[in-house]
């Protein structure tokens, strides 16, 4: 039975799940639950006490008469998996293209016959002033996951498949065949499972650093010659976070726009000598992997383990924070990723029917998960029992990192517990599986 997002309705009040006592004279609610609900996740730690809002409207005295009880979440109990997208088709449009367009045309409705306006930052070419914190605090999270990620890796077994790009938390890989893999047909679709390293959890999304981030874009010739780094850092370089290695022009007065695709530089002379780059917050350096030490009890461990989502859930929300000021542009067939207004003109792309586009990518607005893609896993109930084949309709799923986090001592956040499934009882065996309706 679900207890959140619904409404339950009785007519008699001995039901035969809980009991709600109702007193005129006060306004709260006693709710009694039986020991069969003590069982779920949302009632462990809660005693006798229901969090959610009740609300209880009766429409007569008499006890023949309905009684009407509602309860409200803001999170749903139980949530669909994300869904993956094959290769041949097409990642969807944030906003459907119609409402784009017609955006598009109420905009030149309103902005004709009137003067044009003068642009704000980013788009005249200035930094936004109060985002350059947030731009050092996203960098130094991601280090922070990456140092601490690599600690948890000492004490949390994770696998990987050596075929397809699944990975597993826990002491062995999962039983499940859905590996699509090189010569999964030959394996019946099992997985061959060997030590997960960094890259495995965290996918490595690269981008071009871009010296001017309103210049040309980059042509097809010029792919090799300007570097990749990973996309959330040149995020970070655009929103005013400065690092030596990859330098970065930074203006200081408006550019003068001639049109929509071409402007000049104002002139600078008049301006006193631009102090030295000196960081205004310190940077964190990466750990090298020869460095790391393991947690030396669980203690340390449990610490290091809600550390690690802190910083995934500040990364995340400082970055999509940062999108919303700074564009970010995704291929709509492949995973490339683009920080800049427009995207390059690389020919690079390798995905389903790219011969008809002779290689150009699909550029299209991107969404938090095309920056910072979550890799779910299947998550765990009991680290002492294995998963099993039979029963995978009842197990859920969490991104690895959350995952890791939760097997090594952190609480579970409340924004994950809808995909992990929390409260769903798993049968016993599969002869119990098969009676469940």
């Amino acid at each position: 039975m679900s207890l959140f997002n619904c409404k339950l309705t009785g007519f008699h009040p001995k039901l035969e799940v809980f009991t709600v006592y109702h007193r005129p004279s006060s306004q709260s609610l006693q709710l009694k639950l039986y020991p069969g609900l003590s069982s779920l996740h949302s009632f462990q730690y809660s005693g006798s006490k229901l969090g959610h809002e009740l609300k209880l409207v009766t429409t007569s005295r008499k006890l023949k008469q309905p009684h009407a009880l509602s309860i409200t979440s803001e999170l749903p109990q139980n949530a669909d998996f994300p869904r993956t997208y094959s290769r041949k088709e097409k990642k969807p449009f944030p906003v459907p293209i119609l409402e784009l367009r017609r955006a598009a045309r109420e905009r030149c409705k309103n902005r004709k016959g009137k003067p044009k306006g003068i642009s704000s930052p980013p788009k005249n070419g200035l930094v936004v002033r109060s985002l350059i914190p947030l731009a050092y605090d996203v960098l130094n999270a991601r280090t922070s996951l990456i140092n601490n990620l690599k600690k948890l890796l000492k004490v949390v077994p994770v696998h990987a498949c050596g075929w397809c790009h699944e990975i597993h938390v826990g002491s062995v890989g999962h039983p499940f065949k859905s590996c699509k893999g090189k010569y999964a047909t030959l394996r019946k679709g099992e997985h061959e499972w060997t030590n997960a390293t960094i890259e495995d959890i965290l996918v490595p999304i690269e981008a071009y650093h871009l010296f001017d981030r309103l210049g040309k874009r980059i042509p097809h010739e010029q792919r090799f010659s300007i570097p990749r780094i990973p996309a959330v850092v040149e995020l970070c370089i655009q929103a005013g976070v400065n690092i030596p290695e990859y330098p970065t022009k930074r203006r200081r007065k408006p550019i003068i726009r001639i049109n929509k695709s071409e402007f000049i530089d104002a002139d600078e002379s008049d301006l006193p000598d631009p102090a030295p780059a000196v960081p205004e917050m310190p940077i964190l350096p990466e750990i090298p992997d020869s460095e790391i030490a393991a947690p030396s009890d669980k203690e340390e461990t449990r610490f290091i383990a809600a550390e690690t989502l802190r910083t995934w859930e500040k990364m995340r929300k400082g970055s999509k924070k940062l999108m919303k000021m700074y564009l970010v542009r995704v291929c709509g067939y492949c995973p490339e990723v683009h920080v800049g207004s427009s995207g390059h003109k690389a020919q690079n792309c390798g995905a389903h029917k790219h011969q008809q586009r002779n290689g150009q990518h699909g550029w299209q607005a991107a969404v938090l998960d095309d920056l910072i893609p979550p890799r779910y896993v299947w998550h765990v109930p009991d680290t002492n029992e294995p998963l099993q084949r039979e029963l995978r309709s009842f197990y859920g799923k969490a991104p690895a990192v959350v995952e890791i986090c939760i097997q090594a001592g952190a609480s579970v956040p409340e924004e994950y517990k809808s995909t992990m499934r929390l409260d769903i009882g798993i049968p016993n065996s599969v002869k119990e599986a098969e009676m469940v309706v």
